[in-house]
């Protein structure tokens, strides 16, 4: 095995070993226990990442790539608006079952514990989520809706609003408190709240295009 692949072999398994320990621990996590499963020393984790909160960010950022990875994919050039938003909503509402579903929920939860403790690990997952929602944003931006294109501000509104959105109603469906929330209803929700895009120009903003 050669150096490179050394390293990416350690990085994978702490990254997988992370989640595990991260999802139970939350910040009680210790990098020891992380390292040993990973089999390598911690000092492997500082090499690689440079903190704790450093490979807490890379599990999320690593978590959440292919679920982006998968939604372009859903989303195809042709769509209008409302039809990129609804393939978005179903394919929101396919990862309720799959089944990886309720430890994803548990990561998140313990994400929110773990930023309430540590504001800067707080801060440093917010701009990693963003990152990733730069993506979504991309997705949408161009797309035709009411005889106009959607901006990129328009877009970003829209896709913070829609992942708020999910995120609720996600929970709704893991934890059985919105069992008749199926496809069509993620659908319906999402096609309402990106029906509302404002088209009118506001000129007393820097962003005249939005939502309403």
């Amino acid at each position: 095995m050669t150096r490179a692949e050394t390293k990416e072999r350690n990085r994978r398994a702490l990254l997988d070993a992370a989640f595990g320990v991260v999802s139970r621990d939350g910040y009680r996590a210790k990098l020891e226990e992380i390292a040993a499963r990973a089999e390598v020393t911690t000092g492997a984790i500082y090499s690689l990442f440079g903190s704790k909160n450093g490979l807490v960010v890379a599990m999320i950022t690593d978590y959440l790539s292919p679920h982006y990875t998968e939604i372009e994919q859903a989303i195809t050039a042709e769509m209008d608006l409302l039809g990129a938003v609804e393939a978005f909503a179903r394919y929101y509402r396919r990862s309720c079952d799959a089944a990886d579903a309720l430890s994803g929920l548990t990561l998140q939860i313990t994400l929110l514990d773990m930023a309430v403790h540590d504001p800067d690990l707080g801060t440093q997952l917010a701009e990693s989520i963003r990152a990733q929602e730069h993506h979504l944003t991309a997705l949408f931006t161009g797309r035709s809706h009411n005889a106009h294109t959607v901006t990129p501000a328009q877009a970003q509104r829209l896709a913070t609003a829609l992942r708020a959105l999910f995120v609720g109603l996600t929970q709704g469906v893991i934890l059985g408190l919105a069992s008749d929330a199926d496809e069509q209803y993620f659908a319906d929700a999402a096609r309402a709240l990106a029906a509302g895009l404002d088209h009118t120009d506001h000129p007393n903003s820097s962003t005249p295009q939005e939502l309403s």
